[in-house]
């Protein structure tokens, strides 16, 4: 390490000793790719403007963006009309989080507007194409693309100033998932974990492998222009002068600079089908290479038409080890509403562990359970007509649509 570099220590160990040669905190400029046509993302995302086929060969860098950058969570999106969905056997839910923590006042607004954007435009698919994977990959596909929720574009920064991103999706009728990790230079991580689920013989891509995967799925790239923010950027630094105190951050917001919260949904469509999504991009100032619970079944997500889907979000390391989704089902499997599962467990986690968290959750009849042990955490609903939203403890808006 150069005299004048220093990194702060996370458990005692310093990034640098975590490489086998000198570390810069910035990185090393990359050959250039360049963006493509996004034909293959979901119709109600802003689109990529059409440009060359991305040279195979090439590292995930691409050159500056040609992505229009969005100012307010309705920039490119216009809020759908939503008419009542078909019911069938019951009643379609969508149901979607924006991150539990140390939310401050200065976010409320903006989770608030873009939780309740995600929740419409997911109902609105649930209700046209009736298939709940599309919600939920939709659904997600709004928060990825906001500053404003750590995943996608908001994703916060490794210690060498990179982004690494992580999503999971889960379906609970043949109990099917795919998930990735150490992610870069996508747009939309959660439909990449689609792909990897519908597409491959795996669950589970990562690293090397999962670059490849995305090289030879000609997925459209974007560059560090488009994810890496000025907030993401502010908050590294700030999280690099404080250092070691932030080893005890209890939440993935708040505590730890610029952290904002990771996206997830769950859905159920009129045939009792369930199915979750959860994208991030980590933790503020984590070891490259650095494995979240997000992607992790049973502990970022999971889905079981017999039980529901749950999403959870907040302090990764302790959700990991309390295995935080697996217990919220495995509580409802045995007869317990969703709202009480949830609660229960979620409490649970933060006793045991000193950690905070959240987790959202829906019962194959529909119950809706949520909670969150942290100050605040934004979630949405859409069932029967009605858009239920909130973001303080005990907070319930309900609208009519």
């Amino acid at each position: 390490m150069h005299q004048n570099e220093s990194f702060p220590t996370v458990l005692g160990i310093s990034q640098a000793s975590l490489d086998s040669g000198d570390v810069n905190t910035t990185p090393p400029p990359k050959e250039l790719v360049t963006s493509t046509s996004a034909a293959t993302e979901p119709s109600l995302a802003p689109s990529l403007s059409p440009g060359p086929q991305p040279d195979l060969n090439s590292p995930p860098v691409s050159q500056p963006s040609v992505i229009p950058e969005l100012t307010s969570p309705s920039a490119s999106r216009v809020t759908p009309i939503i008419r009542r969905c078909k019911m069938g056997l019951v009643s379609p839910v969508i149901l979607v989080h924006g991150g539990a923590g140390d939310i401050p006042d200065s976010g409320v607004q903006e989770k608030i507007d873009g939780v309740k954007q995600s929740a419409l435009v997911g109902y609105k698919v649930l209700c046209e194409t009736g298939l709940v994977l599309d919600a939920i990959e939709a659904s997600i596909n709004i928060m990825e693309d906001l500053e404003g929720f750590n995943a996608g574009r908001g994703s916060v920064l490794t210690l060498t100033g990179e982004v690494e991103m992580e999503a999971l999706i889960t379906e609970g009728k043949d109990l099917n998932a795919g998930a990735i990790t150490l992610a870069k230079n996508i747009r939309y991580p959660i439909s990449v974990a689609r792909k990897v689920m519908e597409q491959t013989p795996h669950t589970f891509l990562g690293g090397a492998g999962l670059e490849d995967f995305i090289k030879k799925s000609n997925i459209p790239r974007v560059g560090d222009d488009w994810l890496i923010t000025d907030r993401a950027k502010d908050a590294l630094e700030k999280f690099k002068q404080q250092g070691a105190n932030h080893t005890e951050a209890a939440t993935e917001i708040g505590k730890r600079p610029g952290d904002v919260g990771t996206v997830g949904c769950v859905a159920l469509d009129s045939n009792g089908h369930v199915a979750s999504g959860t994208s991030t991009g980590g933790i503020c100032g984590k070891y490259k290479g650095r494995i979240g619970d997000t992607p992790q079944l049973g502990s970022g997500g999971y889905s079981d038409d017999n039980v529901g889907a749950v999403s959870t979000t907040g302090y990764g390391e302790a959700i990991m080890r309390y295995n935080l989704a697996h217990r919220i089902l495995s509580r409802m499997d045995s007869g317990i509403d969703a709202q009480n599962a949830t609660k229960s467990v979620v409490d649970g986690m933060t006793a045991r562990t000193k950690k905070t968290a959240g987790a959202i959750t829906l019962s194959k009849l529909g119950d809706v359970g949520i909670s969150f042990s942290s100050k605040r955490m934004a979630w949405a609903f859409v069932k029967d007509g009605e858009l239920h939203y909130g973001i303080e403890q005990g907070q319930h808006e309900v609208e009519k649509l």
